[in-house]
């Protein structure tokens, strides 16, 4: 049975590559719980507060909604962003996004969602690549998250960072 993960980006040029290309990938520290996600399963899209390197004006959202479309695999040439190397990866099927530097405020949400037992302590759990929702809190996120989000082709263009990516 396919499960519900959010999926954390924390770099606005990981952001437009994993939006653009509909690809995922994962830093080798992660490869394990990379492992874990399966084709077919859903994904949130998340963009930390640093994500567009302003943690004091952007808040965590929650941007778009995919799924897993192939296996996470070894990939044949490493994806680089800045001087990080992400050797493991995976592709999406996105099926809607929020327009660009908008979406569902996470912060809003933790009160309501199990998988953040401490409230006031919920941030350290997103210092992961993925995090694995359990069904309750997918259907929560899904129902709020819902309304934002808009057909790819009319969004993903806004996703379209110049910085380059090799990979």
């Amino acid at each position: 049975m396919p499960s519900s993960h959010l999926l954390i980006i924390g770099d606005r040029a990981a952001l437009s590559w994993v939006v653009t290309e509909q690809r995922m990938a994962f830093p080798a520290g992660r490869a394990k719980a990379a492992r874990a996600l399966e084709e077919g399963d859903e994904i949130f899209l998340y963009t930390t507060r640093g994500c567009f390197r302003n943690p004091t004006r952007d808040l965590g959202r929650i941007v778009g909604r995919a799924a897993i479309a192939s296996p996470v695999r070894a990939l044949d040439e490493p994806v680089l962003f800045g001087e990080r190397t992400f050797p493991e990866g995976c592709r999406l099927k996105v099926s809607g996004l929020a327009r660009f530097r908008e979406g569902l405020v996470l912060r809003d949400l933790v009160p309501r969602l199990s998988v953040f037992p401490d409230p006031a302590t919920w941030s350290v759990r997103m210092r992961r690549a993925s995090l694995t929702l359990p069904a309750t809190d997918a259907d929560l996120v899904r129902a709020e998250s819902e309304p934002l989000l808009r057909p790819y082709d009319e969004t993903a263009e806004g996703y379209r960072w110049k910085e380059p990516v090799s990979g």
